[in-house]
């Protein structure tokens, strides 16, 4: 990645970090519904969606090509989605977000995974102010499998296994950082596991690892079972197809003109 696409992808991170954490430091007079900064996150990040595209584009040399090949893995990715409808934890576009942002780079694949996320959203009906948070971590897991290392001399079984792995750890990953966005709803009912605003960071820490053993294990485990079982099935495919169609959106070598022979 080049300097510009280092800042954008810092930048909008950064802000999704805050957006995500920012209710493990309020105190007890704040309001912590997400509904009413949720709109806020989700103009916030529009913009810098497409200002990590243009940094990538600017920085690697990419054309309108690569934004098509964008557009029909988003569009693929979302409609992945609803198969599993969340059941389970069975997620089948996770191990697509994994491949392409393997393929694609960690700015390509930051962008790949939040539009992916917001076409499905509208796609199946799950607009609501969950979104702009899933559409950052979901782009997190993209950006990351093209931060892994090796991306251009680690090929074959090796790669995806190492795919596969990430796949399991940012399937994990995901639905915890999921639980920090709709954790602080519950803390109106009080229980062994509720958020308590004002409490030291420790302690609601404590009660967070408990909620996410409590209610999302059970979904976040599948979802790990099925990207590694597409991953291994498919992956070694699907990345050369990927491969191949990013070679042909590049652009071509440029033309340099020296002095004539002679």
């Amino acid at each position: 990645m080049g300097p510009r696409s280092v800042t954008a992808l810092a930048l909008i991170s950064a802000i999704g970090v805050m957006a995500f954490g920012w209710p493990l430091l309020a105190d007890s007079a704040s309001g912590l519904a997400h509904s009413k900064d949720a709109p806020w996150l989700f103009a916030a990040l529009l913009p810098l969606l497409l200002a990590v595209v243009a940094a990538t584009i600017a920085d690697t040399g990419l054309d309108a090509k690569a934004i098509a090949m964008l557009g029909v893995l988003a569009a693929a990715g979302a409609a992945l989605r609803p198969l599993g409808a969340g059941t389970a934890g069975i997620e089948p576009m996770f191990f697509l977000m994994v491949l392409s942002g393997r393929v694609l780079g960690p700015g390509f694949g930051f962008v790949l995974g939040s539009v992916s996320m917001f076409a499905s959203a509208l796609l199946t009906g799950g607009v609501g102010p969950w979104m702009p948070f899933q559409m950052l971590a979901m782009g997190w897991v993209s950006m990351g499998a093209g931060l892994l290392p090796g991306p251009d001399r680690l090929r074959g079984r090796r790669e995806v296994l190492l795919l596969a792995g990430y796949g399991a750890v940012s399937s994990l990953c995901y639905g915890t950082i999921m639980n920090l966005q709709g954790w602080p709803y519950i803390g109106s009912l009080a229980t062994g596991i509720s958020f308590v605003p004002g409490d030291p960071l420790s302690e609601n820490l404590g009660r967070f690892v408990a909620y996410c053993l409590a209610t999302s294990l059970g979904w976040d485990l599948p979802r790990a079972v099925v990207t590694i079982t597409a991953t291994l099935a498919l992956g070694p495919t699907v990345l050369k197809a990927l491969r191949r169609a990013t070679r042909r959106a590049a652009f071509e070598a440029p033309v340099t003109f020296g002095k004539p022979p002679g």
